[in-house]
């Protein structure tokens, strides 16, 4: 019975043992499928050299001459072709048909070597097509001869070699093994001299693991490189969290704590003051809901700032949505108490757009008046909103200040700030000076499918 047993395990291993090999096989020869006779003449152009590269190997070089360096490989491969089809235009004798044939077949060997820029596994089947011809060839003629000590086969070598640089690795062992294959099969065929095949397969063998070798070095430095830079991306990435987290602390620091105080100044004054006007507690009511509101932007912002994949339009709050268009009236009123004379006109046939656009016009708007008020007092504004085909455009313009405007510190950035947004979103903006010495400010946002929208004019005031 042990024995019975020992047998049957020994029995299981074999098979097992059977059947990797079996799928070991199958897999080397899947492999040398896909890479040598699936699309096997697949355009796959040779890029030119990069222009960095040319800078770092020959910095002397003159720019007019770096534009040619580019393409030296091309020039390279394409003079080596030159020069085989003359070698092989060399053994052809003028006038004859033996020289017509011997020509013929030079333009074939050299037309390997320029194919391998576009199409580098057809140029070597080419070549061995070419070796295999010119082996009949010899073989007729000498029976003694061997079968690739024909003139074509250093061109089918040089070829294999190009392939290797070309594509992977692993095609040197692929080509090597078809290349000997035909020739021990030709030579068992036709009857030829082997004498000189196992000494020239055991060179070609040595050539192309040196440019396998050469091409593993070159896939392992690119990644080296990737790898590199994936690094510096990723500390650039970290260094950039690091900086706008301390944004962030500064902001709750110092501007959260100002708005606060603001806010409770503003809600306690009226309560300081006996018989307290209307109109000065109306005015302490609107400096404390702008303190509040600003108070709740600020919580969003730094919400943004603390964020790994910062979204300028998405809502950090669901009970606290982001401002849209439809808030613009209260915007309105807001700059109104505060002094600033503003008509607003939208154009076109208002309807919903995505978040982003709706946040990004009602900041231009924002910021736009704002600047009218700390820099154009006692001027007119008027804001115009376009709903068009394609986008939607927002227009905000200011006439000349009737007074002096009073020095407003930190300013400078909002103009900068609503270019961002407008390319952030693909569109365009202008701000510039008027003829009659005031300001304004137009961007265009595109909006993807507006097809089909009809226009039509309202006034909002």
């Amino acid at each position: 019975m042990l024995l019975t047993v020992v047998s049957v395990n020994e029995t299981t291993q074999s098979q097992d043992a059977l059947r990797s090999e079996a799928r070991i096989a199958h897999g080397a020869l899947h492999r040398l499928r896909q890479d040598l006779f699936v699309d096997a003449f697949a355009f796959r152009p040779l890029p030119p050299l990069e222009d960095a590269k040319i800078s770092r190997w020959v910095p002397w070089l003159p720019e007019r001459l770096r534009r040619w360096a580019r393409w030296l490989p091309h020039l390279t491969v394409g003079f080596f072709s030159v020069l085989v089809f003359l070698a092989g235009l060399a053994d052809s004798g003028p006038g004859s048909l033996q020289g017509l044939l011997a020509a013929g077949f030079a333009v074939l060997v050299a037309a390997a070597p320029l194919l391998t820029l576009f199409r580098p596994v057809g140029a070597y089947w080419l070549s061995l097509f070419a070796a295999v011809v010119g082996g009949f060839t010899d073989v007729a003629f000498s029976p003694s001869a061997s079968v690739f000590g024909n003139s074509a086969f250093p061109t089918l070598l040089a070829v294999m070699v190009l392939v290797v640089l070309r594509t992977r690795p692993r095609l040197a062992v692929e080509m090597w093994l078809v290349t000997f294959g035909v020739a021990g099969a030709l030579t068992v065929l036709v009857g030829g001299d082997s004498g000189d095949l196992p000494p020239v397969a055991v060179f070609c063998g040595a050539v192309l693991i040196a440019a396998a070798a050469v091409r593993a070095w070159r896939e392992e430095r690119r990644q080296v490189v990737e790898t590199q830079s994936a690094t510096q991306e990723e500390r650039t990435r970290r260094t950039l969290l690091e900086e706008r987290a301390l944004i962030a602390r500064e902001l709750h620091d110092v501007v959260a704590h100002h708005m606060s105080v603001i806010a409770i100044q503003a809600e306690a004054a009226p309560y300081r003051v006996k018989d307290t006007p209307p109109e000065l507690a109306t005015s302490f009511a609107t400096i404390r809901e702008n303190a509040v509101a600003a108070l709740a932007e600020l919580r969003r912002i730094l919400g943004v700032v603390r964020s790994a994949d910062p979204d300028a339009f998405a809502e950090s709050d669901p009970e606290a949505p982001q401002p849209t268009l439809g808030s613009l009236d209260s915007l309105l009123d807001s700059v109104r108490s505060a002094g600033l004379v503003v008509e607003a006109v939208v154009t076109g046939s208002p309807r919903p757009l995505p978040q982003g656009v709706e946040l990004s016009a009602y900041r231009i708007v924002q910021e736009g008046l704002s600047n009218a008020l700390r820099h154009s007092p006692g001027a007119e504004a008027r804001v115009e909103i376009s709903y068009v085909l394609g986008g939607l455009g927002v227009r905000i313009v200011n006439g000349a200040p009737s007074r002096l405007a009073k020095p407003s510190p930190g300013a400078g950035h909002g103009v900068l700030g609503m270019r961002e947004r407008v390319q952030m979103l693909g569109g365009e903006m202008t701000a510039e000076p008027t003829e009659d010495g005031g300001f304004e400010v137009a961007a265009f946002i595109p909006v993807a499918n507006t097809a089909g929208q009809t226009k039509t004019g309202g006034n909002r005031s």
